[in-house]
């Protein structure tokens, strides 16, 4: 007889996996910044800003619990949403987050904690 295994569930639209899954470590973010990154190439993320290194016309960022904001409605722009947040995350696609993320930053924008928290509360977007 086979046993089934569970690699994840899914309640209320949102997906949950096992603990030894969700990260591979606690990531420390006293002290550091809540951002949001547009870069060049490989979109906008949102999350704790741990470094910062000028790097020609850009800056290589090193963020940490960043999200990727894929599609977002409820804010007119990026500077919007720093602010206030979504005014409708059930239509925002910001799929999980991972522990950190190198990246090279055109754009960096400080959020206000309104903003943090309210893409903290979109649901995680899976294909």
């Amino acid at each position: 007889m086979n046993e089934a295994k569970i690699n994840e569930i899914e309640v209320n639209g949102v997906v949950y996996v096992p603990k030894n899954e969700a990260h591979q470590y606690e990531v420390d973010v006293d002290g550091l910044a809540y951002v949001i990154i547009r870069t060049y190439s490989a979109g906008v993320f949102a999350g704790w800003l741990a470094e910062k290194t000028p790097h020609d016309t850009s800056y290589q960022v090193l963020l940490l619990r960043a999200r990727r904001l894929w599609w977002w409605e409820g804010a007119a722009s990026l500077s919007q949403m720093a602010i206030n947040g979504t005014s409708k995350p059930d239509e925002c696609k910001f799929p999980c987050e991972v522990d950190e993320i190198e990246l090279y930053a055109i754009e960096i924008i400080k959020c206000t904690e309104k903003a943090r928290k309210s893409i903290g509360e979109v649901q995680v977007w899976t294909a």
